[in-house]
């Protein structure tokens, strides 16, 4: 499946899967220099270029007074071109801890438009689950937390992790989705209502999606 690949400004260290021909390739202002030491040209550049400091040949530019990260104009024109799935590289690890927050919120935004998204960090990987069912191999290891976004999260069932739910709820004003951990089965985590941010460490790869 084509995918719309975004390379934005916090750190970057390395693929979580090979880029390849059929991806769209998307630099979100500094993201542009990551995609340099990968020698990798992107399709396009698009943002405010605060962070870059100059405007690349080519570039969509934006002002700097606005109501869009420039994670979130990269995601509304991947929508724009018709994709569906959405990895973020350069988008956990940096110092803006609300750039972080804001790049969950952008998660919500894809899910909201029919869409899937990934960031992925050094450490973890983190999508949003909505209104569907993921799934996880029995060799996934770790942790993985489930944090309810917007209105509460029901039909929450959980299978094969060490803190099982059966059609339960999560609400945005209380951590229960926190830590909990791989068991060696494979293992599921259906929302039929609502959204939850998932993470879980990075090694385990993307998640099987199921609607």
């Amino acid at each position: 499946m084509k995918t719309c690949v975004i390379f934005c400004a916090a750190e970057f260290d390395a693929l979580a899967k090979p880029l390849t021909a059929q991806d769209y390739i998307l630099a979100a202002d500094g993201g542009l220099r990551h995609l340099e030491k990968l020698g990798v040209k992107p399709h396009g550049v698009i943002g405010d270029f605060d962070s870059l400091g100059f405007i690349p040949t080519g570039a969509e530019v934006f002002p700097v007074e606005k109501d869009d990260t420039d994670a979130m104009l990269a995601a509304r024109k991947g929508l724009e071109l018709g994709f569906r799935d959405f990895i973020f590289y350069g988008s956990m690890d940096g110092p803006r801890l609300d750039h972080t927050i804001a790049n969950f919120q952008t998660l919500q935004f894809l899910a909201d438009h029919g869409a899937t998204g990934y960031l992925v960090g050094k450490d973890y990987l983190v999508t949003v689950i909505h209104e569907e069912t993921i799934r996880f191999p029995a060799e996934a290891a770790g942790i993985l937390s489930l944090f309810c976004l917007g209105p509460d999260a029901q039909g929450v069932t959980i299978r094969g992790l060490h803190y099982p739910l059966d059609n339960g709820t999560l609400t945005s004003g209380f951590p229960l989705g926190v830590s909990n951990h791989f068991t060696g089965q494979a293992a599921s985590i259906t929302v039929e209502k609502g959204s939850l941010l998932a993470m879980w460490d990075r090694a385990n790869g993307f998640a099987k999606r199921e609607q």
